[in-house]
């Protein structure tokens, strides 16, 4: 049996003008990921990439680099966060057109369309406030939205299915009206000599059917309601970092960052959490699993934030086997598995090697794949 894994790639590592004024001149997601402080006993931070240190993705040897170590331990392409606020504005959009542009790496690729409004939603003095409005301007724009995609959809790296360029919308309960862009969006690729487009939801209730508004499977998005939901009632085993330890650390972290009178992150250990991050409800149109190598988004969220506390790579093979049980049924080319994430640094989500674990979470996809 074959399994398609796909990652989410995250563009934040290159400075941008939004980002000099929100947060100061210079930030990427390295600057989050560096402050990072350890706020309970044993807990997994700051983290230090190993192979490519804090790189800088405007450098092309950086994304050859990733593509190759990821092309090398089973990935079959790179999932990236597109960024389209309505009106032709864009972010983070350099490394995603150079590696267009120049056709290197040749590596497979899609896109993931966040369509999500930034809030500075932790710290500093944009806390509260909306930084960019996620806007959905009318048909023009879906227009001018689909023909600057165009180039990406028919380039031969694209990871297609059944010759239909998959898309994924990470909100789509967001759009104003899902079932007149996803026609607007296949008939502009028909027009355009492509089958359609293949859409792929993220973000939506588990019976949600996709096929109702012209999508063709969903990516379990079970993580993002274990995130928000209430944990006690849900009988997940969780606990705070204690007072007196975010006593101690605020002798030493900058006062705008000090913890105030919260009861510090919330921690869930991963192997206790792993099985609910895959539902195990079976449904009669496609699931496609999220396997989440850790999460730990306290460099972020500071004491706001969630750490599923004990990650390891075996663990993580243990959560690899559901997520391909879970698609085993479906024909050989819809048969994904998406792992969140290649590179989400400061949520602790990522398959790029540290300098604690090397290679072994990397070694273990590679592993499950080939095992198959």
């Amino acid at each position: 049996m074959s399994v398609r894994a796909i990652a989410y790639y995250l563009p934040q590592y290159h400075p941008i003008p939004e980002n000099d004024k929100w947060w100061g001149k210079g930030f990427t997601e390295w600057n989050n990921v560096t402050k990072a402080y350890p706020m309970f006993k044993e807990h997994y931070q700051p983290r230090y990439p190993a192979d490519l240190g804090y790189y800088d993705l405007r450098v092309a040897e950086v994304r050859e680099a990733q593509a190759k170590m990821a092309m090398e331990h089973g990935l079959e392409g790179f999932m990236y966060y597109h960024y389209w606020f309505g009106k032709g504005k864009k972010l983070l959009q350099r490394p995603f057109e150079e590696i267009l542009k120049s056709g290197h790496p040749d590596f497979p690729f899609c896109v993931c369309w966040a369509n999500e409004t930034w809030k500075g939603a932790w710290f500093g003095e944009f806390s509260g406030q909306t930084l960019i409005k996620q806007t959905y301007p009318g048909r023009q724009d879906d227009i001018d939205h689909f023909y600057y995609l165009l180039p990406a959809f028919k380039d031969k790296r694209y990871i297609k299915v059944n010759g239909k360029p998959l898309f994924n919308i990470y909100m789509p309960l967001d759009l104003p009206d899902i079932k007149a862009f996803t026609k607007l969006f296949n008939e502009l690729a028909i027009k355009e000599g492509l089958p359609g487009i293949f859409f792929v939801a993220s973000r939506v209730p588990l019976n949600w059917n996709p096929s109702e508004f012209n999508f063709d499977g969903v990516i379990g998005s079970e993580v993002a309601t274990i995130r928000y939901r209430n944990l006690k009632k849900e009988k997940i085993k969780h606990y705070y970092a204690k007072k007196n330890m975010r006593n101690a650390l605020n002798k030493f972290i900058p006062v705008k960052y000090q913890f105030k009178n919260g009861t510090g992150p919330v921690i869930v250990n991963y192997e206790e959490i792993i099985d609910r991050l895959i539902t195990d409800e079976t449904f009669d149109f496609d699931y496609y699993p999220c396997a989440i190598p850790n999460w730990d988004n306290t460099p972020r969220a500071l004491e706001k934030g969630l750490v599923f506390h004990n990650s390891t790579p075996e663990f993580f093979a243990q959560h690899l086997q559901k997520a391909i049980r879970k698609i085993a049924h479906l024909p050989e080319e819809r048969r994904f598995i998406f792992i969140k994430s290649w590179n989400e640094w400061a949520e602790g989500n990522y398959l790029e090697p540290d300098q604690k674990y090397g290679y072994a979470y990397l070694e273990h996809l590679k592993t499950a794949i080939e095992s198959l």
